[in-house]
């Protein structure tokens, strides 16, 4: 992991900054993330989380808080198709061809759209499909900057947070 700071910030932020307006169309009752996929500085794909297809009928928070969901991870908690997912399938449906060794950019806000640490990589889901669809870098907004993590970086310490926990 590379910790970006300073005027290197300045220069991606505002793809963090394209992040977090895509964040804002998000429908997940439990968080508003936003993703973009960067190639040469150009944003190939975006998503946000939201129920499968922005269907309100395939909404199961109410089901998912009367499960025990103890035995399973954090990442499968939710209804919600991940931001990181939904930006990787855009990039590929439109941009296919630019996609291997693209950056992918996350962002979590909160409900006035402001920025938020996006924390440490614990989703091993959303690494396997970057990792799978040749995406180069993981980004992550930090209060303290930004967090770079090459994408095997990243699904490695994904994993590992689960031993730490």
């Amino acid at each position: 992991m590379r910790r970006v700071t300073g005027n290197e910030l300045g220069a991606i932020r505002p793809f963090f900054e394209a992040a977090a307006v895509v964040a804002q169309d998000a429908i997940c009752h439990r968080a508003k993330c936003g993703t973009v996929i960067v190639q040469d500085g150009e944003v190939i794909g975006s998503g946000y989380n939201g129920p499968a297809l922005d269907d309100e009928t395939n909404r199961m928070c109410e089901k998912i808080d009367e499960l025990d969901l103890a035995i399973k991870p954090k990442y499968d908690k939710t209804c919600c198709p991940h931001a990181e997912v939904r930006a990787i399938f855009d990039a590929l449906k439109h941009h296919a061809d630019k996609i291997a060794g693209a950056a992918l950019y996350f962002m979590r806000v909160n409900d006035e759209g402001e920025f938020t640490d996006a924390g440490e990589p614990y989703c091993t889901n959303c690494s396997r499909y970057a990792l799978d669809s040749g995406i180069g870098k993981f980004v992550l907004w930090s209060a303290n900057g930004a967090d770079v993590y090459d994408t095997d970086e990243y699904n490695r310490r994904s994993y590992e947070f689960f031993d730490a926990s």
